[in-house]
């Protein structure tokens, strides 16, 4: 969750009904005006809830989320859940959270209401174990939905909160006698909304206590009057927000309205870039942005890679309000959009370099601003929609975000002309479609490229759509067809010029294929030369796959120390990455190598951990005869030393590990986690054995309760189960059960 950067002030009694609701339904739903408080309470409410959830408690902003079609998308993200299938999105999400404890808090769902709320409603039915905090302003209208109505604070913590926030910017303020009527009379006419208050605490800087209080007295009451119908609440902030924008300089005003086009956090030269012209120069917008920061209109957060700014969503939405009216929202989203399309022009060419681990960082941090600049440009213009989704092509493909990749590149090609954005739009789309398994969707796509290649006289699009038909080959075990067409593709990448992480792929697939020919020394040749490319440039990504296929080689040879070591060097570069498919086939070649050593339980734990892993790639090792027969004779050589019981034992523990500890364990970091002994039989379901556990605790069936988040009913309905399974008749004899199978 994120951390809080201002103290929470008042809302005990609203903390206290949240946790209680919590406790008592599977849905909370917090709904209120804008600004009144629903992320702070949601945020506090769920970390003194922390502790009842084994799983822990996830925090999901949806307040960027411009295209409905990525709510599960940016839910799967933010829970780290990798899946590069082309399964449903929603099936990977519940089989993911199925057997977890966990709280999930959405934030900011209103413009995504409905497609929230039949994502919530399968994973309530699908997850037994998941509860679930949102905050929006409307309900969603899912079975079972429990609301609480965020209202203004009271009196007396709407003064603190102002106290506090005007100490902050005017040291030595207090509340006392002399200024407690002047301060009432402002929280009063702000309504106790929250963000009212501190836009205009943070005055204080500039303003002494009775002009603030006179200037709001003078010009907040007519803003106020002036509106009619609606919510008052929501009059009231709209009047707040309305008083501290034309309190703001003319420049500081512009700067508001079109940063409201952003999504998520930006940078400076993005501000420039995007709000800068029509007598705005670029110069001008640090100054204006200092200034809001100053005002609390933005927030600023410092990355590793440098300052970012967001603004607050209700002020975005104000500030989006603005645009329009000034008739300017067309013009700043075209050049929002111009300007991620350089940005990531720029990046793809510097991926082949020295940059790659940088260049994943910020494609991050960008991820949000990138999805609105896409989803702007399939709504008005289909060129540049078609030449940024393939533009993006090293982050879909080499940063372990194929399915959001696939979803862009989907509409890409439905909505492309002929010509050569097509056909690179194809041969991208090919290339994720082939990572994911889907052969027959990259074989329609590439052989369309090939074909208007072919008829167009592209010379790129040739040499592409050869070679990704080479890898389709290579994955359906036709190492003849693959090894004359990565050939092929290396002689017109060679006539044309072009050196990238593409062409050093090509030698290094072959180089694959000729491992599966047991022509060790050519594979080793191939991939010498392409990591010798890969050094020369300061390349990683691609040059990872090349010390993969040394390090296979290395083992076969029986240098198990070297072949250790490379694949140790693979499987840290691809972390850096979080790319799935190179994570996967590391803790694959570090399994074989495992079990050549003689380290049966090694192995067959990474093998649980490659097992997770390749469902969320695909079929385990692509359904590949030769990439699968190392596999299983590892897989089979584990048991005959383990024996099967222990192996199934031991891999289950695999299975269980995080990607992050699965990758701990295998490069060392690390010894893996004993939470508790493994229990190869047992009757018990997991939240069985964890009542179980309770109960050899101590714990009667209301702490129980408690503990777990569960009604008393259903704990009771557990203990009962459990008598029944193991034969017995008191809680005495299961905690006796539970200590035996301990020791």
């Amino acid at each position: 969750m994120p951390a809080d950067t201002t103290t929470f002030v008042g809302r005990r009694h609203d903390v206290t009904e949240v946790r209680r609701l919590l406790a008592e339904s599977r849905l909370v739903t917090l709904t209120g005006v804008g600004g009144v408080g629903k992320t702070r309470l949601a945020l506090r409410a769920a970390a003194e809830t922390s502790r009842a959830f084994r799983d822990g408690v996830w925090f999901v902003e949806l307040g960027g989320v411009t295209d409905p079609e990525l709510v599960v998308h940016t839910v799967l993200e933010q829970l780290g859940v990798h899946d590069d299938t082309v399964r449903m999105h929603r099936t990977v999400l519940v089989e993911h959270l199925r057997d977890r404890q966990m709280l999930m808090v959405l934030d900011n769902c209103e413009h995504v209401v409905e497609e929230t709320a039949d994502l919530v409603g399968a994973l309530l039915r699908g997850v037994r174990g998941l509860r679930v905090l949102v905050t929006s302003r409307e309900r969603l209208g899912v079975d079972g939905e429990h609301l609480w109505q965020v209202t203004p604070l009271p009196q007396d913590p709407a003064l603190a909160l102002f106290a506090e926030r005007a100490a902050a910017v005017e040291p030595g303020f207090v509340l006392d006698a002399h200024n407690h009527a002047k301060v009432s009379q402002i929280v009063t006419l702000l309504g106790g909304i929250p963000l009212a208050i501190e836009l205009a605490a943070v005055r204080m800087r500039v303003l002494s206590l009775d002009h603030l209080s006179s200037r709001l007295d003078n010009t907040f009451r007519v803003l106020v009057e002036g509106k009619r119908g609606g919510d008052p609440r929501h009059q009231t902030l709209h009047a707040a927000v309305d008083w501290s924008f034309h309190l703001c300089t003319r420049s500081e005003q512009v700067l508001w309205a079109r940063a409201s086009v952003f999504s998520g956090t930006f940078d400076l030269e993005a501000a420039e870039r995007v709000c800068s012209g029509d007598s705005v120069a670029a110069e001008e917008v640090m100054h204006s942005l200092m200034g809001l920061v100053d005002k609390s209109v933005v927030v600023s957060e410092q990355q590793p890679s440098g300052t970012r700014f967001r603004l607050l969503e209700p002020l975005r939405q104000y500030g989006l309000e603005k645009l329009r009216e000034a008739g300017r929202e067309q013009v700043t989203r075209e050049r929002h959009r111009d300007h991620f399309i350089d940005w990531a022009e720029r990046r793809e060419k510097e991926w082949f370099g020295p940059a790659q681990p940088q260049i994943f960082s910020l494609t991050r941090l960008e991820h949000a601003n990138l999805r609105s600049a896409l989803d702007f440009c399939f709504d008005h213009d289909g060129d540049h929609c078609v030449h940024l989704a393939s533009t993006l092509w090293f982050y879909w493909a080499g940063c372990g975000m194929l399915g959001e990749g696939r979803h862009w590149l989907d509409r890409a090609v439905a909505s492309a002309k002929p010509g050569p954005s097509r056909a690179k739009a194809l041969w991208v789309n090919g290339y994720v479609s082939t990572l994911q398994g889907d052969l027959p969707a990259s074989t329609r796509m590439l052989d369309e490229c090939l074909e208007y290649a072919v008829e167009s006289g592209d010379g790129a699009a040739l040499a592409y759509a050869t070679h990704r038909i080479a890898c389709t080959h290579l994955i359906g075990d036709d190492l003849d067809l693959a090894d004359s067409g990565f050939e092929e593709a290396m002689r017109l990448y060679r006539g044309q010029g072009t050196v990238n992480s593409h062409t050093m792929l090509a030698g290094i697939e072959l180089a694959i294929s000729a491992t599966f020919r047991h022509d060790f020394a050519a594979a080793e040749r191939l991939c010498v030369e392409a990591k010798a490319v890969g050094e020369e440039h300061g390349e990683l990504w691609a040059q990872a796959y090349a010390i993969w296929v040394l390090a296979l080689c290395a083992w076969v040879s029986g240098d198990f120390a070297l072949a250790d070591r490379l694949g140790r060097e693979c499987l840290q570069i691809k972390r850096s990455f979080h790319d799935l498919l190179g994570i996967v086939l590391a803790l694959e070649v570090l399994a074989w190598i495992s079990a050549s050593q003689g380290d049966a339980e090694r192995a067959a734990t990474l093998l649980g951990a490659t097992n997770e892993i390749w469902q969320s790639v695909g079929y385990p090792m692509f359904g590949s005869r030769y990439f699968g027969a190392p596999h299983g004779e590892c897989e089979s050589a584990t048991v005959s030393a383990l024996g099967e019981q222990e192996f199934r034992a031991v891999f289950r523990k695999g299975m269980d590990l995080e990607l992050e500890d699965a990758i701990a364990f295998a490069i060392g970091e690390e010894a893996v986690r004993e939470e508790a002994p493994v229990v190869t039989s047992t009757p018990l379901t997991r939240r069985e054995q964890q009542v179980a556990d309770l109960i050899a605790g101590g714990m009667s069936n209301k702490e129980i309760a408690a503990r777990l988040v569960i009604a008393r009913r259903t704990a009771e309905g557990h203990v009962e189960r459990i008598l029944q399974k193991l034969g017995f008749t008191s809680r005495a004899q299961i905690a006796t059960w539970v200590t035996e199978r301990r020791n």
